[in-house]
């Protein structure tokens, strides 16, 4: 079962994309461009406040995980 959780590796500000990114097995990167398309769109605050209730929301990954022990534990 797959958990959600903040990267502690892909980090850019806190680990949130990068967690979403592990997760949903999508590239951060896009998903930074996204949240920076939904700030700019929604009127700054709705997605910053949908940004930082995140980081509070999601548990830091207690351990990393390389893609290598991803593919071996399949």
């Amino acid at each position: 079962m797959k958990r959600l959780y903040r990267s502690k590796t892909n980090r850019v500000c806190s680990g949130v994309m990068g967690g979403l990114g592990d997760y949903f097995e999508v590239d951060p990167v896009v998903l930074r461009v996204l949240l920076i398309f939904f700030i700019v769109f929604t009127g700054f605050f709705p997605g910053v406040i949908v940004y930082i209730l995140s980081v509070f929301v999601m548990p830091e990954a207690y351990e990393t995980i390389t893609s290598s022990e991803k593919v071996d534990s399949k």
